[in-house]
Formats: structure tokens, C-alpha cells, sequence
């Protein structure tokens, strides 16, 4: 008996970190110490010395049931830029520059292009996001998982002077709502899909007349990485006042997030196109429109607040950022929380 003959082929580690070098060597910054391969990453700070209260701030998140579509499709290629961008989204949204990554795959079995394909959506996430994918683990994990699946998680690091920090405290009644696009349900509220529609190789290659596409490529369309949009908006002079990440919880659980005490978001639902997909969803599953805005982020991925006579500003650095920007509300008094209107 050896570790083979109980699940764990050591040999397709190996292999498995040979064929991800080239995917992780694309997401290089100059402050990574070292290469891969060793028991932790590093990363120099000395760049870092010029801001006045240079201040951490880091994001852990997974990909969640969105994998069984992966597994379904046996696609593997782009749920690592989800796994990505549930964690730099998080650190963008308090006015941090992601600097480094490190990934958790978890498998009933080792195969290492599998692995390597996986690693490279991590690395292309990464890459959007100008963060050093700089370590990470593959655990084989035998009468664990069933061999043909995988579990993916990550955690993010990264850093923002502390008076640059955006907590929604100078949030004022006037102050403007701006939306990204989403590019459509992102990683958040799949166990609901998974409910609603049939997810086999046949339902997932139907071609959809309403999508334009078919059902399994729009449900596995990775999450936007918002990082670069935020960036822009900032050099473009922009105060941002609130930030908010629409992940899982919609819009009811995630804008009151970004907002102070007496101060209350009101979001015209008619400001922006809602992608037929989340149509389809409420019709295929009888959702009511409040659970809808409960789940999924219906279109818009991330809201940022601004001063009224700025948002025009911080649209066009938006758009000049390769994203889909709509002003989609406004701050108003009131007790915390979210009107649709």
C-alpha cells in the first residue's frame, strides 16, 4: 500500500504546478520576493512607504454552486476569475488596490490539466485585477469529494492609505447613485438557478432565442472585476463617498451596507436594462420581483455614491474604464436602507 493506492497521486501534483507556472507568471508585480513553488509568498511593502497610514484591507470568498455548472459543461476556465472577483471587488469597494492572491482548490482527484485550466482563470482574474497570484494549495482529497469535482476559494490582500478608505461617512441626502453593469448573475444566488432551470448538457447547450446565446454560456459568463473602473474614477478627481459590491443578498442586503446611519438609497428601476436573464429566471421560476432583487444583482454589479456635481465625471472615467455605467438613484434622509422606485 502507498499514498497512490489510497487516492493521492503525488506525481500529479507535481505536474499540476508545472502546468500552472506559465498562468502565474502573467500576474506578476515587481514587489513578489521570490518565485513559486516555495512553503509561503512574499511581498515587499517598500513601495508603499509614501503613504501617510498605509492600511491593509483583504477579501476571502468562493465560487459557491456556480461550480456545478463547471463540472457539468466541463469548462474549467473561468471560474477562477470569479473566485478572483468576489474577493478584489470586496477590497475595491473600501478604496484598495489589490496586491496579491492566493488560491484553495480541493479535489476528489488530481488532474493536472484540469488543475492548470482552473489556475488559469484564477491567473486572468488576477491579471484584470493587477494582483500577483503569488501561492495557493491543491488538496487531493479522496472519498471526499467525487472525482470529478472541486471545491475553489480564495483570499486577497490589499491596501489603501486609511484617509482614502471609503466608509459612507460623508454621505449626504443629494448625493448620486452610479451603477456598473453587471455581465449578468456573477457567483451569488446559483442555488436558486440550479433550481429553477435543469442543469444537464442538454438544458445547458439549449440555444435561448432570448439570451441570443446559449443558457449554460450566459449562466457561466464570469463575474466583472471592477478594480480598474474604481481606479479610474479616482483619478479622474472623484470623491467616492459609498461603495457597494452586489453580491449575494441583491440589492435589499448589499446597498445598506455602504450607507451611514440616516441616510437611505432610493434606485429608479427603469435607469438601466435588466438582462433578459434575470427575466427568464422570474418567469421559469415564479420568483417575485422582491426576492428577485433579494438574490441576484438584476444588472448592476457594483454602486458607488458620489457629490452630485461629479457624477458626470465619474460616468465618463467609468466608461473610459471599458465598463457599462448608469446613474441609478440617489442618497435621500431617512432610516438605513433601499426603496425601488
Amino acid at each position: 500500500m502507498d499514498y497512490k493506492n489510497a487516492g493521492v497521486d503525488i506525481e500529479a501534483g507535481y505536474r499540476s504546478v508545472e502546468l500552472m507556472k506559465q498562468h502565474i507568471a502573467r500576474t506578476m508585480r515587481p514587489e513578489v520576493l521570490g518565485g513559486i513553488g516555495g512553503f509561503s509568498g512574499a511581498f515587499s511593502m517598500a513601495g508603499f512607504k509614501g503613504m501617510e497610514e498605509p492600511t491593509l484591507v483583504s477579501g476571502t470568498d468562493g465560487v459557491g454552486t456556480k461550480l456545478k455548472l463547471a463540472f457539468e459543461m466541463d469548462r474549467h476556465d473561468t471560474v477562477g476569475i470569479d473566485c478572483v472577483a468576489m474577493c478584489v471587488n470586496d477590497i475595491a469597494c473600501a478604496g484598495g488596490e489589490p496586491l496579491f492572491f492566493l488560491d484553495y482548490i480541493a479535489c476528489g482527484k488530481n488532474i493536472p490539466e484540469k488543475i492548470a485550466s482552473i489556475v488559469s482563470g484564477v491567473a486572468e482574474g488576477c491579471r484584470q485585477a493587477g494582483a500577483a497570484l503569488i501561492g495557493g494549495e491543491t488538496a487531493e482529497m479522496p472519498g471526499f469529494y467525487p472525482e470529478d469535482e472541486y471545491d475553489l476559494a480564495g483570499f486577497a490582500v490589499g491596501i489603501v492609505d486609511r484617509k482614502d478608505l471609503i466608509t459612507g461617512q460623508e454621505l449626504e441626502p443629494g448625493d448620486v447613485l452610479v451603477g456598473m453593469a453587471s455581465s449578468g448573475i456573477h457567483s451569488n444566488g446559483f442555488s436558486l438557478v440550479r433550481k429553477v432551470f435543469a442543469i444537464s448538457a442538454e438544458s445547458l447547450g439549449e440555444y435561448r432565442e432570448e439570451l441570443g446565446e446559449t443558457l449554460g454560456n450566459v449562466l457561466l459568463e464570469p463575474t466583472r472585476i471592477y478594480v480598474n473602473a474604481l481606479k479610474a474614477v479616482r483619478r479622474a478627481g472623484v470623491r467616492i463617498l459609498g461603495c457597494s459590491h452586489i453580491t449575494g443578498g441583491g440589492f435589499y442586503e448589499n446597498i445598506p451596507r455602504m450607507l451611514k446611519e440616516g441616510t437611505r438609497a432610493v434606485i429608479a428601476r427603469d435607469s438601466y436594462p435588466v438582462p433578459p436573464i434575470f427575466g427568464m429566471l422570474a418567469r421559469e421560476g415564479e420568483i417575485a420581483e422582491k426576492m428577485m432583487y433579494n438574490t441576484f444583482n438584476m444588472g448592476i454589479g457594483m454602486v458607488l455614491a458620489v457629490r452630485p456635481d461629479q457624477a458626470q465625471t465619474a460616468v465618463e472615467a467609468i466608461r473610459g474604464a471599458g465598463e457599462t455605467p448608469y446613474l441609478i438613484g440617489r442618497i435621500t434622509a431617512g432610516e438605513k436602507g433601499v426603496d425601488l422606485c
